[in-house]
């Protein structure tokens, strides 16, 4: 008994320290992207007889001065120049410290969390479904999104600001700011929960029941590189669909935590319905 638990523990411990190393890589790597990604969702495109249309330029008044920031971005290489020459290069990995700091639990969370869901909604069966799993990714999106949200709310806010690096605060100090103004609650560090639950919930559900469904079908081959470029296969289509599937709840979490047009916006649906209206689908 005592080395079955020591096993148990030992493999624990090494996908932890292997999810959480990759995830690191993964972060380092693919941040950049992100922030592209945020500038792009917190970017107001609006009709011309909208109040808050732009005509390229976004201008701040402050009680000293105006200050004139270029506002539109069109593409992700425009997007990319224009941070460099404005920000500077280390700007595009502003905001990578939550993430870096939530990645290893957030891992550890989700795997374990759908283990034990994957029990719960058996509805009966000697072996799990494909609702099984879509059900055990959807529940286990909402336990991860609980525990990442402040850290969302902390990146995304720095991920927003525009001014060069050596302008920008530390996460520290954002952190302290929001808690300070806002507290902890549902205006404060955890402000967009409901867009992050269904976020995660919504790309959650569709990868795990895609991948373990249709894994399930894929015959043991006997060449071993077959078998994982299958593996990686099925993964680029489940997260390739789920991202299209979760992006509209992702930009209304953007637009919650990072709005930068002086809109109130409050709540996941009214956040969409009025993206909707002002900007249409897409």
């Amino acid at each position: 008994m005592s080395n079955t638990t020591d096993n148990l523990l030992k493999e624990a411990v090494i996908q932890i320290g292997a999810g959480g190393s990759a995830g690191f890589i993964e972060v380092c790597i693919m941040h950049p992207m992100d922030l592209v990604k945020t500038r792009f969702q917190l970017q107001v495109e609006t009709t011309k007889s909208d109040p808050l249309y732009y005509t390229g330029i976004l201008c701040i008044k402050t009680f000293i001065v105006s200050l004139c920031i270029n506002y539109i971005i069109i593409g992700i290489r425009d997007c990319m120049t224009k941070m460099y020459k404005t920000e500077g290069l280390p700007a595009f990995w502003k905001g990578i410290l939550p993430p870096i700091l939530v990645e290893t639990p957030k891992r550890a969370v989700k795997f374990f969390t759908f283990e034990q869901y994957k029990q719960f909604f058996l509805f009966g069966a000697s072996a799990p479904t494909p609702l099984t799993f879509s059900c055990a990714g959807f529940f286990a999106g909402v336990t991860e999104a609980i525990l990442v949200n402040p850290f969302e709310m902390v990146k995304v806010k720095l991920q927003s600001n525009r001014k060069h690096i050596k302008e920008s605060p530390s996460t520290f100090v954002v952190t302290k700011e929001i808690i300070s103004k806002y507290g902890f609650g549902l205006n404060g560090l955890n402000k967009g929960l409901s867009a992050t639950i269904m976020r995660n919930a919504v790309f959650n559900s569709f990868y795990f029941g895609f991948y373990h469904s249709v894994k399930g079908y894929i015959s043991v081959r006997k060449e071993p590189w077959l078998e994982f470029l299958s593996k990686i296969a099925i993964g680029f289509v489940s997260g390739t669909v789920a991202s299209c599937l979760n992006i509209p709840f992702d930009v209304a979490k953007s637009r919650i935590q990072g709005s930068q047009d002086g809109t109130q916006y409050k709540g996941t649906l009214n956040t969409m319905h009025i993206i909707y209206k002002r900007e249409g689908y897409s």
